[in-house]
């Protein structure tokens, strides 16, 4: 009898990587099968290990799945999994037609499900649920550790009962726990059990490493991290991240050893966490699963993931997702040839009429391009737009879904549909728009994939809290966030964009600070001066700001706007626009990371234009293929970037810039605005291969056709940089242009003429006509007198020096081809230019020395005297004085002697 019991077991399971609902329900099936063995199909979470040794184990009837002949068992009872890649060793049992298998679970149902004997089935938040009520229908006994066992269960798949998931049924099983000793402290200890440092640094990594996908309608996060060695309790660590950064989907990925995990979580129906790692191998609920990878990479699983993610989200999408914003607006009495250039401006099919009342703009039809076309082939160019416009249109408000959309633009067949909150018009949306998302859908729906992975994404983005308070000052972060409460205070949303935003990430120093602002930039300047005791300088037309701090500090504040250009380039017409189309019409990818400020997502990352690619993989780009039609400066920018930080210019950009110079588009452009893109090169630390770059894209002509560059060229501009960095650390605290330096070397071989015809080329200052005409040659000519004969007397080679500006002097030192004279104007500014004497004015007039003209030319004679050496002291420069002053008055005498006989 005791072989043939041993021969007729029933063994319980769960699935592996088991978790307290699979441990919980595993006790509570052994309530219902007196007897049975519980094993383990393979491993489970670390803190479930240390409690189940630590304090009930005893609860279970437990073996080792190793000490357990298969041809045995004649039950297997499964709770929380029914697929049989989950269940490890025990999966073999499947096949056997003599096993009966018993199965509870709430999991879904799915395609490759495990066929049983018996199963309990319910959508409840946690399988430990649908036993207890069989155990409570039952009648069977509990002890107070066992409903604390199964207690747990229920608040750990549940979310301590605010997952999404949660149903009526695992309120009143808990309540039923509750009533036979369930002890909450337990529960509560295990549930909120706080992570370790270790623990801390692995989320800071996730925080870090985190990205934010906006996958068809839907924001989802991913996040990877790397270790050597096992994590303990990493979904806890996940939960956390989810609660931190009050995330609705988060799936993270973590190498540890040879073996990837992916844990997920998600709050929203749209996204189906079981369903989405299924392929992966994984298993779990709608709103949390897991998977475990060997043989692959964290790189690999992540690109796997990304795939099924954007084939699996179906789109979920509103009207304000949708929508084009601001809206394009005419007035109804704007003529049809008026609206026909605006619809070609902004690449548009359709614009909105519209008419101001009362402080709002009132939507009186829409116009398409059809009509324009059809109105100016019957010569009535002329004609308003009111005349001809279609004034029944529908609009949908901002909560619109996609089917209201199509019906309305569909139904409808309007061109452009208004999208309306509260009598305000906030966008439009297309049909193209909404072609566009309907293919998007049925090509889902066919399991093809409609873009790559990376152009689907509206906007990257990312939480860099972290990198802001590691690279930023405290003043900077505190600045930063008032900016955010102020813009949300008065209804605008801020942004800190550019430069600032790209240095951060490049870990160069830049306290230059430009906000943007969706909303009135010069009323959030105002407001904002206010609130911090700054004043403002607006500028209207352009929508633009200076806050400055009473400390002297300044911030750029602009409204988000659109610039077009009305021909190849001309400067830009500016309107008001978002942050999207603010940041495309900026000239580099590299420029248009921008960094939200408004507290609820303060220091959010926003990258629509994958700025975070091409800083990692060093590339200046231009955003769109007429970037350099519209301004062709940033032809002189891209290759300035580009030496600054050691980064390539695209290929594509490369091409579009030699495009430019060879349909003379740089021609178009003011000398003045060719010269302030060729001052911040020469400004550069060191200038000298973008110099060789502007020559090598052939741009130096637009300095001057005769202005080329040679090898002797190149090394006197090297000699440029050594000679300055030389002067810089002299620290004299003595300003002047170093661009001047550079450009006087690049003109060294143009005569007066030509240096002339360059200065009003370039829209140079008056001043600098005589700079670099005659004053550049007499600086030459000096150079060479001292090159021929070197004066002996330091106090000569002083005063010939002297009359000429610093950057002529330093540009002698640069193209002398003499050591003992480069030494000579080294001595002039770190010696001669110091010399101080120790007499004054009053010191000449306590000698009796009349004041007058005299005054000077004896200060000067004691300057030369302690310049060459011959005197030391106060006391020798009185008695010097003294000597020197009778001798002017001797002499002063013997001409007015001789004039007298002269007269006479």
């Amino acid at each position: 009898m005791e072989n043939e019991r041993e021969k007729n077991l029933t063994v319980i399971t769960t699935h592996m990587n088991a978790d307290f609902d699979g441990i919980a329900s595993m006790l509570a099936a052994q309530k219902i099968y007196p007897g049975a063995l519980v094993a383990f199909p393979g491993s489970y979470e670390k803190n479930l290990r240390n409690f189940f040794i630590d304090s009930m184990a005893y609860l279970f009837n437990m073996t080792d799945i190793s000490n357990i002949h298969l041809s045995d068992i004649r039950c297997l009872v499964l709770v929380d999994t029914r697929r049989g890649d989950r269940i490890g060793n025990l999966s073999p049992l499947l096949s056997l037609p003599e096993i009966d298998i018993h199965i509870y679970d709430h999991h879904p149902h799915g395609p490759d499900d495990i066929k049983a004997n018996v199963e309990f089935y319910k959508e409840t938040g946690a399988t430990t649920t649908i036993l207890a009520q069989l155990i409570q229908e039952r009648q069977i006994e509990l002890t107070p550790d066992e409903a604390t066992i199964m207690c747990l269960g229920i608040y750990e798949d549940t979310g301590s009962f605010t997952f999404s998931s949660t149903t009526e049924q695992d309120l009143m099983s808990a309540a039923f726990l509750l009533s036979k000793g369930a002890n909450l402290n337990i529960i509560s200890d295990l549930i909120t059990k706080e992570i370790n440092p270790q623990q801390v640094n692995v989320l800071n990594d996730m925080l870090q490493s985190a990205t934010r996908y906006n996958i068809n309608g839907v924001n989802v996060t991913v996040t990877s991290v790397s270790s050597e060695g096992y994590i303990p309790d990493f979904a806890i660590i996940v939960h956390k991240m989810m609660k931190v950064e009050s995330l609705n989907v988060l799936f993270a990925i973590a190498r540890m050893g040879n073996k990837i995990y992916v844990v997920a979580r998600s709050r929203i129906s749209e996204v189906d966490t079981g369903a989405i790692l299924k392929p992966l191998g994984g298993g779990g609920h709608g709103f949390a699963a897991a998977a475990t990878i060997r043989d692959q990479t964290l790189a690999q699983v992540e690109h796997q993931l990304l795939e099924i993610l954007y084939r699996t989200i179906k789109p979920f999408q509103i009207a304000a997702e949708i929508m084009s914003s601001p809206a394009i607006t005419i007035g109804p009495d704007i003529s049809c040839n008026d609206a026909g250039i605006r619809m070609t401006r902004y690449n548009v099919n359709a614009l909105l009429v519209t008419e101001r009342q009362d402080e709002k703009d009132i939507l009186l039809g829409f116009i398409s391009r059809q009509v324009v076309e059809k109105a100016l082939f019957h010569d009535l160019k002329h004609v308003p737009v009111k005349e001809y416009m279609s004034t029944e249109l529908a609009s949908v408000s901002p909560e619109a879904d996609i089917n209201e959309i199509q019906e309305k633009i569909i139904g409808n067949k309007q061109r452009i549909l208004p999208v309306i909150d509260q009598g305000l018009i906030k966008g439009v949306i297309t049909r193209t728009n909404l072609l566009n998302i309907l293919v998007d859908q049925a090509q889902l729906n066919n399991g093809k994939k409609t873009r790559d992975v990376q152009t689907q994404i509206t906007a990257r983005t990312r939480n860099v809290r972290r990198l802001m308070t590691e690279r930023l000052s405290k003043k900077l972060i505190h600045i930063l966030k008032t900016i955010g409460e102020t813009a949300t205070e008065i209804g605008f949303s801020a942004y800190v964009v550019g430069g600032f935003v790209r240095d951060l990430f490049l870990y160069r120093k830049n306290e230059d600070i430009d906000i943007v602002i969706e909303g009135d930039g010069i009323l959030f300047a105002k407001k904002y001066a206010e609130i911090t005791g700054a004043r403002v300088n607006a500028y209207q037309k352009f929508g633009t700001a200076v806050i400055i701090f009473p400390d002297g500090f300044k911030i750029d504040v602009a409204s988000a706007r659109i610039e077009y250009y009305k021909s190849p380039a001309a400067l830009p017409t500016v309107e008001m626009s978002s942050i999207k189309l603010d940041l495309f019409r900026r000239d580099f990818t590299i420029n248009t990371l921008a960094i939200q400020l408004s507290p609820n997502t303060f220091g959010t990352l926003i990258d629509f234009f994958s700025a975070q690619r091409d800083i990692k993989e060093k590339v200046i780009r231009i955003l769109h293929n007429l970037s350099l039609v519209e301004d062709p400066t940033r032809g002189f920018r891209a290759i300035r970037f580009e030496q600054r930080f050691g980064f390539s210019i695209g290929k594509l950009t490369s091409s579009l810039i030699k495009n430019a110079v060879k349909m003379d588009f740089f021609k178009k452009l003011s000398g003045r605005r060719v010269f302030m893109e060729l001052r911040q090169i020469f400004e550069e630390e060191n200038p000298t291969p973008a110099i060789i770059r502007l020559s090598d894209y052939n741009l130096l002509q637009f300095i001057h056709p005769s202005v080329t560059i040679n090898k002797k060229t190149i090394d006197l501009l090297n000699a440029v940089h050594k000679v300055i960095t030389w002067y810089d650390l002299l620290f004299l605290e003595e300003y002047y242009n170093k661009w001047a330096i550079y450009l006087l070397v690049l003109i060294r071989h143009c005569d007066s003429e030509t240096s002339q015809e360059i200065c009003r080329n370039l829209e140079l200052a008056p001043r600098y006509l005589k700079f670099f005409g005659s004053e550049r040659f007499e600086a030459e000519k000096c150079m060479y007198g001292l090159e021929r004969k070197l004066p002996t007397k330091k106090s000569t080679i002083f005063k010939q020096l002297n009359i000429f500006q610093t950057e002529l002097i330093l540009y002698m030192m640069v193209v002398t081809k003499q050591k003992q004279v480069e030494k000579a104007i080294s001595n002039y500014f770190t010696n001669l230019q110091q010399v101080q004497i120790f007499i004054k004015g009053k010191d000449l007039i306590q000698m009796g020395i009349p004041q007058g003209p005299v005054f000077g030319k004896i200060l000067d004679a004691v300057r030369d005297e302690r310049m060459n050496g011959k005197i030391k002291t106060k006391k020798d420069e009185l008695e010097f004085a003294k000597k020197y002053s009778a001798l002017l008055i001797k002499q002063s005498d013997s001409i007015i002697e001789k004039s007298e006989k002269q007269l006479s």
